[in-house]
């Protein structure tokens, strides 16, 4: 019977100022997702299976929060909220005629191992553009990524764009089979150099291929990383990649904003339904990211509507955590009023209130406690 005082492992109470500071930052973001034309829109917490099945390319099964309904369903609460929304905007609206933005705040589930200390439930506030495939709708997300952490606080960060076509037209390029795909992700992502040039010579790769390959983990920083990704391929898919980053940071100068732009071509997320730009941004003294996002052209495909889409997500907890970290919240005024009230003064206690609540001021009623208590 202990565990009714308690929660399960991975989810918590959030209480007090702690809340309050949550709710703040929150409508702080959707101010921003307002301005630029965004409309908000809530998906169900749980979905059919189909929905985030291996086939959408999202987190593994065996992460999911399953369960069934009385006709036999599989439902699942959601990991993820791109292919909820996704499903609704291929329901509901017409991506292909005129292209549509979405803005969400919700609560996402993932059943993460216990020994890697995650919340399991998280709150997620994010956006989403379909219907729109041009770089210019991809750097707008990017300055509205800028905008987000601006607007919270922060003035220390980095918005790190990557591109999965550079990746993939390089697999491609030199035929590799999917457990060697599976463990190239794996290295690049550690950035073990070494590693990733042991396994490409285990492959007997061209010299050029091993070179471009091993160079991948190496491959960010700032505007000259385009130049030395253009340097080591020919390859025709992976120089548009490089060209589309180049766009995008030209069109994200316009907006005064490419200081807080870096680039990583070895960046690859774990989600596969990404097709082309991805990207993460990080702040000190905290090592998760605080906002992932990309461009997943393919996903609509598979709730019946083909449509080009990008958006990004941002889990509020680590955004609150690296504010907290860095001594960027501002401490919460209580400015509730306290009417204390003998029941005689009952009629004139809430007559006061009524007044002041009508004029927009928080009031709190309490009646005086008569004789000791019990």
């Amino acid at each position: 019977m202990q565990r009714i005082f308690h929660t399960p492992e991975g989810v918590r109470d959030i209480i007090g100022e702690e809340c309050a500071q949550k709710q703040l930052l929150q409508e702080k973001l959707r101010d921003v997702f307002r301005r630029y034309g965004c409309h908000e829109i809530e998906t169900p917490t749980f979905e059919f299976f189909e929905v985030f099945g291996n086939e959408v390319g999202t987190i593994p099964s065996r992460e999911l929060y399953k369960f069934f309904d009385r006709e036999g369903n599989t439902l699942v609460l959601r990991p993820d909220f791109t292919p909820s929304v996704s499903r609704a905007c291929a329901s509901y609206f017409d991506p292909a005629g005129s292209p549509v933005s979405l803005f969400y705040t919700g609560k996402t589930f993932i059943n993460h191992s216990s020994l890697r200390g995650q919340l399991k439930e998280t709150t997620q506030i994010g956006v989403e553009r379909f219907g729109d495939a041009s770089a210019d709708a991809d750097a707008e997300l990017l300055a509205m990524t800028v905008e987000c952490l601006l607007a919270s606080g922060l003035t220390e960060f980095q918005v790190s764009v990557g591109e999965v076509n550079y990746f993939k037209s390089l697999v491609a390029e030199a035929g590799l089979d999917e457990e060697t795909v599976q463990e190239l992700r794996e290295l690049i992502s550690q950035k073990n150099e070494f590693g990733v040039e042991t396994l490409m010579r285990e492959k007997k790769l061209p010299i050029h291929q091993t070179d471009a390959f091993t160079a991948l983990p190496t491959l960010y920083g700032g505007r000259d990383v385009l130049d030395k990704a253009r340097s080591i391929t020919e390859n025709e898919v992976a120089l548009k990649a490089v060209e589309r980053l180049q766009q995008i940071y030209d069109i994200l100068s316009l907006y005064g904003y490419e200081k807080y732009i870096s680039f990583d071509f070895g960046m690859l997320s774990k989600y596969r339904y990404y097709t082309g730009i991805i990207f993460h941004a990080y702040t000190y003294q905290t090592g998760e990211p605080l906002i992932k996002g990309g461009r997943y052209d393919q996903l609509l495909r598979h709730f019946g509507t083909p449509a080009p889409s990008v958006g990004f997500g941002i889990v509020i907890e680590t955004l609150l955590l690296a504010l907290s970290r860095q001594k960027l919240l501002q401490p919460l005024k209580d400015e509730t009023e306290e009417i204390l009230y003998a029941p005689g003064e009952r009629a004139e206690a809430i007559r006061k209130a009524m007044e002041l609540r009508s004029a927009g001021k928080p009031v709190r009623l309490t009646l005086k406690k008569e004789g000791p208590a019990r």
